[in-house]
């Protein structure tokens, strides 16, 4: 599984080898030096709870069920906007404080 974080064009891909056991403060320490890199604080959006949801969604869907992604898409996750795309893919997406769009991305490995 991978998950891709883009601000402005620029983004960072993180590979999860085991969605089931995964360490997310690790995950949100390359997420947040990734966000100082590009001169945004992550911190105040709640990323380890939304990818944790993100991660479990997509988790559902590498056994052939796309209803968990589709519960976490319609539960939604504060001013995130969530998206289920063909294929197991989940999106969330919200402006940050300068405009720019965060984009969150949750890609199932079917190997």
């Amino acid at each position: 599984m991978d998950i891709d974080i883009s601000i402005n064009g620029n983004s960072c891909s993180i590979s999860v080898q085991n969605p089931f056991k995964f360490n997310v403060t690790d995950v949100m320490e390359d997420i947040i030096n990734f966000g100082n890199n590009n001169g945004i604080d992550l911190s105040p959006y709640e990323l380890d709870i939304l990818i944790l949801r993100m991660v479990r969604g997509v988790a559902g869907c590498e056994a052939g069920c796309p209803s968990d992604a589709m519960r976490v898409v319609r539960k939604g996750f504060g001013k995130f906007k969530l998206s289920y795309v063909e294929g197991g893919i989940l999106t969330a997406v919200q402006r940050l404080e300068n405009g720019n769009p965060l984009e969150v991305k949750i890609f199932p490995d079917f190997a």
